[in-house]
């Protein structure tokens, strides 16, 4: 069903990759991409052709943060689609149909947020869900699909919740570098300017992760059990 799976450099690709790793017989191909969205489009114009993307469905995966109370950590989310200040881009309505029959109620159908920073502050996640009414946030997800649909590349995004609306995070932005990855100091810096946000992330994330590898394996398998 799935040709490809694109997913943030770290954490994030090592949970899907052992998620697949558990998965007899053919697997698709899963591409470790930058963070943000100035990267990750540099990253795509300039490896597209290389990576044979061109007539394959490709999923995004990766974690994110809501905006919607509704929606809490290790919650598995299917984006309808995708906005950037005014400008929203749909996921293929066909892929995503198949991706939610298989996982059934195990996902919920959201619209997602993609922000060129990391929104940390609660206010802030519950001021942009009323102003936008989206219900997560990432950092990709509009450039993924702004990217991929003018070339007719049917794509989805799936994501699990890593942190939800009621606590502050770190600000991890400044951790970031140029090219999309973490830089362990400053991200030292960050979580020890913040210690007990940054005990709640981590913890999160961890929770968020271990779910991740396990959607990898039901999407590329015949198991749906989560």
């Amino acid at each position: 069903m799935i040709n490809t799976i694109l997913v943030p450099q770290g954490a994030e690709n090592q949970a899907v990759c052992r998620g697949l790793s558990r998965v007899k017989g053919l697997q698709p191909q899963v591409i470790a991409i930058p963070l943000g969205m100035k990267s990750l489009y540099q990253f795509l114009e300039k490896n597209c052709q290389h990576l044979n993307l061109l007539n394959q469905r490709v999923l995004l995966m990766g974690l994110c943060g809501s905006l919607n109370e509704h929606y809490k950590v290790g919650d598995i989310v299917l984006y309808r689609d995708c906005m950037y200040q005014r400008n929203l881009q749909k996921c293929d309505r066909t892929l995503i149909t198949e991706i939610y029959n298989q996982l059934g109620d195990k996902v919920a159908l959201v619209q997602g947020l993609t922000s060129d920073r990391v929104i940390s502050l609660a206010a802030e996640k519950q001021n942009l869900h009323i102003q936008s009414g989206a219900d997560v946030v990432d950092m990709e997800g509009f450039t993924f699909l702004e990217f991929f649909q003018p070339l007719g590349i049917s794509t989805a995004i799936l994501r699990v919740v890593s942190y939800d609306t009621l606590y502050e995070i770190p600000d991890l932005t400044t951790a970031i570098s140029a090219d999309g990855s973490l830089q362990p100091l400053p991200l030292a810096l960050t979580f020890i300017r913040k210690p007990l946000a940054a005990t709640r992330l981590i913890r999160s994330s961890l929770q968020a992760l271990k779910i991740l590898e396990t959607v990898a394996y039901c999407l590329a398998s015949s198991s749906t059990r989560i």
